[in-house]
């Protein structure tokens, strides 16, 4: 195909001006070429931007490929099954956490990114997923495993390879630089040419990759694309805050790591509009919104501000916090949607939460968890100190009671937790571990020797069918009643990633309220939650809800038919009060000028 051609033409004048951003001309001339040559087959014919990517009917699972496991059966093959089974009927689609050959960290120190673990399955289960759910892949974009060839080359002096990583003087003053661990940012490696110290931001068996190489961009480019290929629908940036590093900086957040994240999500763009990229980024809130770009860089993010706050909340019985910040957060840009989740595989990061509790309340938080058997994990400062990094805990044991201990309200509490979060804006994802109300795994941090693992606990198939199968356990209440749920919650269209969202200001501190419009104003949601282990009166009043309409409540069923009375929650009840229940149509975006 010529250089004159309009395809041509149309990734040049897409990509040129990204990877000029980041590499002289003649270096951004030469990847335009060759990021061409990779795409020029699976261009897609328009290229318009899709913004009808999502939904209300959008919901995600998190999971390792190996939660659940039976035998010597494939993990993946008996995952596939269970969501088969399920969950069918209740999410859209699936993250499997890295599913390829690894050396630590539970996947994240990738050592083949074109290979499923052979201990997990193949692409033949990655596939027959992805066929049933929209899957999300991870794309573990800082670093790689000491034992991935790229680093075996870099050992031996060889091409590639020897040019793909970071190498510093340990002399130098790298004390700015932003740490996520209390690891030692440099690592020493002995070499075919003496001893070098790399980078190594995670840990030392994760070795940071250098894309102030363009080779090493044009490496990563071929990896998305494979698993675009292999059916994913999401492709997730892991850490990628850390992506590009310079001297003399945090290397957090760098402009050249946005050009980076803004070329991908073009690429894609060019290759399938309805793919989404989103990035993970654990970290305060502004620097977090940072990667919506203008509109042009991550689809989505993670909104890591909301587990934190919504475990305060729920600890402190108060919704000021959540109120606060809820206020403060700017709607999605179009084209854009916040990825709502309450628990993942790695903990409850605080950073987040930095200056949006009071000191008080952060010390409550922290001996809370403890006391219900959580792990605090630490991070080194530039000044040589510590401090909490994440709360490393099972959810559901985390909210089995409050800052005045444990009590009975703890199936209620958790319930409550995940149906606010299932209302605000943006997409919702649960972790497996939250769906089946997975205790704290202590005796695998014991075996480990790893705070985390205390969220990964391995089940046995048949332990789990048969505890989901007994309706007094909490495994099988929770599944129930959230699958119950998030039916209901995909059916409403006020529930659209990106409806307008309003927060309202009950005069009772203990509830959490907001309101939800559809994108077609046919459809209000009044989401209000109790907080607190206490029955709490809702004046229908604070709500102004239009008196010429009929309300519902979608959890409950009840009819509202005087917006003067008072109507009792009891603790951690939640209602989606509605003027039209169970609204099933699809929404349409805004058109785009």
């Amino acid at each position: 195909m010529s250089v004159d051609s309009p395809p041509y033409c149309r990734v040049t004048n897409n990509i040129k001006p990204l990877l000029a951003k980041v590499y002289s001309s003649e270096t951004a001339e030469r990847l335009t070429t060759e990021i061409f040559a990779l795409i020029k087959d699976t261009l897609c014919p328009s290229g318009r931007e899709d913004l009808k990517k999502w939904n209300h009917n959008n919901v995600l699972l998190i999971t390792y490929g190996d939660t659940i496991v039976d035998g010597d059966r494939p993990p993946l093959s008996v995952l596939a099954e269970f969501l088969e089974t399920h969950l069918y009927d209740t999410i859209t689609g699936v993250h499997i956490l890295p599913f390829f050959p690894y050396s630590s960290d539970d996947g994240f120190a990738i050592i083949d990114y074109l290979k499923v673990n052979p201990e997990l399955g193949s692409w033949a289960d990655i596939k027959r997923i992805a066929t049933n759910f929209n899957l999300m892949a991870d794309l573990v974009i800082n670093h790689i495993s000491s034992q991935h060839e790229w680093f075996e080359q870099f050992k031996q002096n060889e091409l590639p390879g020897c040019n793909y990583f970071i190498t510093a003087d340990p002399s130098e003053d790298l004390s700015q630089v932003v740490r996520p661990r209390s690891s030692p940012l440099l690592t020493p490696v002995e070499t075919a040419e003496g001893e070098k110290h790399v980078w190594t931001t995670f840990s030392a068996d994760q070795v940071d990759v250098n894309f102030e190489n363009p080779d090493v961009l044009i490496e990563y480019v071929k990896i998305i694309l494979a698993y675009v290929e292999a059916g994913a629908r999401y492709i997730r940036l892991d850490a990628v805050g850390f992506l590009w590093k310079k001297h003399g900086t945090n290397c957090m957040h760098l402009p050249e790591t946005h050009a980076v994240v803004r070329l991908f999500r073009e690429i894609l763009q060019l290759v399938d509009p309805g793919i989404s990229l989103i990035t993970e980024t654990n970290v305060p809130n502004r620097e977090n919104l940072s990667y919506f770009g203008n509109r042009n860089e991550a689809h989505m993010i993670y909104n890591f501000s909301l587990p934190p706050l919504l475990l305060n909340a729920l600890m402190q019985g108060r919704a000021d916090h959540l109120k606060t910040w809820m206020m403060s957060m700017p709607p999605a840009p179009i084209g854009c949607a916040y990825f709502n989740f309450t628990a993942s595989h790695d903990g409850i990061g605080m950073r987040p939460a930095e200056g949006l509790l009071t000191g008080d309340e952060y010390e409550q938080l922290i001996l809370a968890m403890r006391n219900f058997g959580g792990k605090i994990s630490m991070r080194s400062r530039p000044d040589g100190t510590e401090s909490p990094y994440e709360i490393n805990i099972s959810l559901f044991d985390a909210l089995k009671g409050t800052v005045k201990g444990e009590d009975q309200w703890q199936v209620e509490r958790f319930l409550c937790s995940q149906t606010i979060m299932m209302a605000l804006e943006g997409i919702p994802a649960f972790y497996i571990h939250s769906l089946l109300a997975t205790h704290n795994y202590t005796e695998g941090v014991e075996e480990t020797g790893h705070n985390r693992t205390i969220n990964r606990y391995k089940w046995d198939l048949k332990t789990l069918e048969t505890a989901l199968a007994d309706p007094t356990t909490a495994h099988a209440k929770v599944l129930a009643e959230l699958k119950r749920l998030i039916k209901i919650r995909r059916q409403q269209t006020s529930f659209h990633p990106n409806a307008t969202q309003y927060t309202l200001h009950p005069m009772n501190p203990a509830l959490f309220a907001f309101w939800r419009q559809s994108l077609t104003r046919d459809q209000s949601i009044f989401s209000v939650h109790n907080l607190s282990d206490q029955p709490q009166d809702l004046q229908l009043s604070d709500l102004n809800l239009v008196s010429t309409d009929d309300w519902y409540d979608l959890i409950s069923g009840h009819r509202f038919t005087d917006d003067r009375t008072i109507y009792e929650l009891a603790p951690y009840q939640s209602v989606w009060i509605t003027n039209k229940p169970n609204s099933a149509h699809d929404d349409t975006m805004p058109t785009l000028l």
